[in-house]
């Protein structure tokens, strides 16, 4: 693994970085306190070329490389935790597997506009009884025509309220087990299809959560994603990807916490010096900063090998896993740093770990990126 950026990672870098500190988190504290969804920022993230990827440019996107990918959703995750689970979720789940799995037909129709963020998209995998258990869905789609009728529901489906186009998993074959699982594209809009947005949550309160329901809900069979029979490969494959931004905007939530600690911690004045003499505070930034370069690393080691062509679940599941966790920890600290000022909404850190608390569950919670690395070293399958 080669350690050195090229200049073209290091543009996309600082182009990201610009555009976070300018254009994302000055609105960030204001759109938390009112759940306001950001729309004008996503729209300037399109037209920037910050939401295409690593899809070719011939589809609209942007084709970057996973590690430039990375560190735009670090640099937007240092901002604002509920933009960049917009983002990866537009990117990461929803491009990425019309990319990889779709018709011509479809990635020409659907991933211009996507990657121009002039629509959003959703992914709806988890359901009210299947969570983690992605197998056991229960919403159902049954030949119809030249069609399918979709029935059923999904739950904490991220920007699902909003969303002009979900990709939307249902059972087409129950006697096929998990080869009856198929995914559809299903538009905003359709007769059948609606939703219900999910309010009071701790974090990501800017984004937009919602509820899908289906009822005799048609979509057409150009709209099956793959084959009929493959939406379980398909989810598994979407949520490497999923995982892999999570990660990397826990580095940035990571990275956020290290900067406002070491900022206040030389301007607050205790006992007559700064408190950022103090070991103990020391001892906390320093673990901040370990915690932040061994993450970021980790992120860098699988989309390298996502570069490579190389299968990377076993990679991405750890710097999942330990990316969203390190990020519980430094927000944590901060806030301890800041003292009864990190406590309230007049510094940053506590939002930082209202939102850095949801990567440890949702694409997998850490418990789940543990069987899936424990599974790697043992042999073992403890789930599907």
């Amino acid at each position: 693994m080669d350690f050195e950026l090229t200049e073209a990672q290091r543009s996309i870098r600082e182009k990201a970085k610009r555009f976070a500190d300018e254009e994302i988190a000055p609105f960030a504290k204001d759109n938390d306190e009112r759940g306001a969804f950001p729309w004008e920022i996503l729209k300037r993230l399109g037209e920037a070329g910050l939401m295409g990827g690593t899809v070719p440019k011939e589809y609209g996107g942007t084709g970057l490389d996973h590690i430039s990918e990375a560190m735009i959703f670090e640099e937007i995750g240092r901002a604002c935790s509920s933009v960049r689970t917009i983002t990866s979720v537009q990117v990461s789940l929803v491009e990425q597997s019309i990319y990889r799995w779709g018709t011509e037909g479809q990635k020409r129709d659907y991933l211009p506009p996507l990657c121009r963020a002039e629509i959003l998209g959703s992914f709806a995998l988890t359901e009210p009884l299947s969570g983690s258990d992605a197998a056991s869905i229960a919403t159902r789609a049954d030949k119809l025509g030249d069609g399918w009728v979709l029935n059923g529901s999904k739950t904490w489906i991220s920007t699902g309220g909003v969303a002009d186009v979900g990709i939307v998993f249902a059972r087409t074959d129950p006697s096929a087990g998990t080869k009856g699982i198929t995914a559809f594209i299903v538009e905003k809009g359709s007769p059948g299809f609606t939703t219900k947005e999910i309010k009071g949550k701790l974090g990501l309160r800017s984004a937009n959560t919602a509820e899908l329901f289906f009822e005799e809900c048609f979509v057409p069979s150009k709209n099956v994603l793959g084959a009929p029979g493959e939406g379980l490969k398909i989810a598994l494959s979407a949520l490497d990807d999923g995982r892999y931004g999570v990660a990397a905007g826990c580095v940035g939530i990571i990275q956020a916490c290290v900067d406002e600690c070491v900022k206040y911690s030389k301007g607050r004045v205790q006992f007559g010096k700064a408190i950022a003499s103090f070991q103990l505070i020391q001892e906390m930034i320093a673990r901040m900063k370990v915690d932040l370069d061994a993450a970021r690393l980790l992120v860098y080691r699988a989309g390298a090998l996502k570069d490579a062509g190389v299968r990377n679940t076993l990679e991405t599941s750890i710097a999942k896993y330990f990316a969203s966790e390190a990020a519980v920890r430094a927000a944590t600290d901060a806030i301890q740093i800041h003292g009864a000022y990190g406590y309230s909404n007049e510094h940053p850190v506590e939002r930082y770990l209202r939102d850095a608390k949801v990567a440890t569950i949702y694409e997998g919670t850490s418990q789940i990126q543990k069987l899936i690395i424990g599974e790697h070293l043992l042999g073992v399958k403890a789930f599907v």
